[in-house]
């Protein structure tokens, strides 16, 4: 992941110690508010489509830079999902846009009048939350194009109707849990702290009116964020916790198409689809297939509860199923092992015993092209071939076989990428190379990134606990 793209969130106290210091300047900011009372009613929910769009900036122009930079990120975002651990201590429709460096933003609106803001999407952490006050401040955001002091935020003493969330409202226990140091001995909710893979972020709890043009969802949670480092742009989690804007907006179910990266400038974007439990028919997609959720119950990390986990029951390439451990593809009782879903992920993460058998079975059947090893020192990624002085490429079909026979053929573009300009195509599936890593490291096993989700039409359905999927041009 690029310091632009979502992470899943790990709440701690220890991380927002520093941010101690600035609560009282925050707490008068805040309080400097015509803020008004605002009730906690949630609107009936109707279809809402949200324009999504790829981050086209990169901070890294050369190609095998860039791709370096994605695949150390990606696995950067790995360790973190697969080490992260739950700290007590303390339709409407959107656009998607594609990022360069390896995500995707919306917009949202909160506030009276609203105020507009980008987020990244991210279906790996729960809570929502943007830059702000006039005072916030991001180290190390100084990426091209991204000046840390033009950075948008959102200004509390604007808006009419938002409020500090109190230490006492049962919301403030959707983050924090039920331990210490909610005592509460302050009477706002204590400041978070997010740790991100390759970022973070910290700041204060709202309750503030998330509005749509036709609709407004009053006494939303939302971080106020006035410190982050490589976070330039709030994030909006659309994981499986209670503080995500999928469970406060009651949603039965949202889906998007993601449209490629391009790692260029075009203004484009697709949709996202946000659907609420108002709406009418039986739930049904037409032309889906459609794989069950399964919830990782680990007591030893509640984190993991928060994740997409799917039922990936076999690999195959070129047609041939390959061996791929069991323990690997299904979460054990201590919650290690499985696949989830994750938008915030660029590169898909295998653990290195699923990701050898799948690298050397694309070697076996791919044999007659030449490794371009030089590409695969500088990019981090393999295996890498040289195609300058062939017509043309054929690649061997990578598809995920899930429990209930449901299939998903990716497309090429979404596992082989170009290296522009050095004539070479490389797997763009990524693992941990340390050999002092344990065989099964923690967490999920594999994690399929957005990058291999390109071009294909995935469907959330909270309501029934399914993903469904089928391949799509993404426009």
């Amino acid at each position: 992941m690029s310091p632009h793209s979502s992470q899943s969130s790990n709440i701690s106290m220890a991380m927002a110690a520093p941010f101690l210091l600035l609560l009282p300047f925050l707490l008068s900011i805040l309080l400097l508010t015509s803020a008004s009372p605002s009730t906690d009613v949630k609107p009936p929910a109707a279809t809402i489509t949200l324009p999504l769009s790829p981050l086209t900036k990169s901070h890294h122009k050369n190609p095998l830079q860039r791709l370096n930079h994605l695949a150390s990120l990606s696995i950067a975002r790995a360790h973190h999902l697969k080490h992260r651990h739950e700290n007590h201590s303390s339709p409407t429709k959107a656009h998607l846009l594609a990022r360069g460096y390896g995500g995707y933003s919306l917009s949202l609106s909160f506030g009276t009048p609203p105020q507009t803001l980008p987020f990244i999407m991210d279906t790996g952490s729960s809570l929502v939350w943007f830059p702000c006050t006039h005072r916030y401040v991001c180290n190390q955001c100084n990426f091209e194009n991204v000046n840390p002091a033009k950075i948008p935020t959102y200004i509390p003493k604007l808006s009419s109707s938002v409020k500090i969330l109190s230490c006492k409202n049962p919301k403030c226990r959707w983050v924090f849990g039920d331990v210490a140091p909610l005592n509460c001995t302050t009477e706002t909710c204590p400041p978070y702290g997010l740790e991100y893979g390759s970022g973070s972020t910290s700041g204060l709890l709202l309750s503030e009116t998330l509005r749509f043009p036709d609709k407004a969802v009053k006494g939303f949670v939302v971080g106020c964020s006035v410190f982050s480092s490589n976070q330039p742009s709030g994030i909006a989690g659309f994981g499986r916790g209670p503080e995500s804007l999928p469970a406060q907006m009651g949603l039965k179910k949202f889906s998007y198409c993601l449209q490629s990266h391009d790692f260029d400038d075009k203004p484009k974007s697709s949709e996202m689809v946000l659907t609420g439990r108002s709406d009418s028919g039986d739930g049904e997609t037409s032309g889906l297939s459609y794989t069950r959720f399964i919830k990782n119950k680990a007591a030893s990390n509640s984190a993991f509860q928060e994740y997409y986990y799917v039922n990936l029951r076999k690999i195959s390439v070129g047609g041939k199923h390959l061996k791929v451990p069991y323990r690997f593809l299904v979460p054990g009782s201590d919650g290690n092992g499985g696949t989830m879903v994750d938008s915030g992920t660029t590169f898909t993460f295998m653990e290195k015993k699923v990701f050898e058998v799948v690298a050397q079975e694309f070697t076996k059947q791919m044999a007659n092209y030449s490794r371009a090893t030089d590409v695969e020192k500088k990019t981090g990624l393999r295996p890498c071939y040289k195609f300058s002085e062939e017509k043309s490429v054929k690649y061997s079909e990578l598809v995920f076989h899930f429990k209930g026979g449901a299939e998903m053929a990716l497309p090429a573009a979404d596992y082989f990428s170009i290296v522009d300009g050095l004539g070479a195509v490389c797997l763009t599936i990524v693992t941990d190379d340390d050999p002092d890593a344990p065989e099964l490291a923690g967490g999920p096993s594999i994690i399929l990134g957005n990058y291999q989700q390109q071009n294909i039409y995935l469907e959330y359905d909270l309501e029934k606990e399914r993903l469904g999927f089928r391949k799509q041009i993404c426009r």
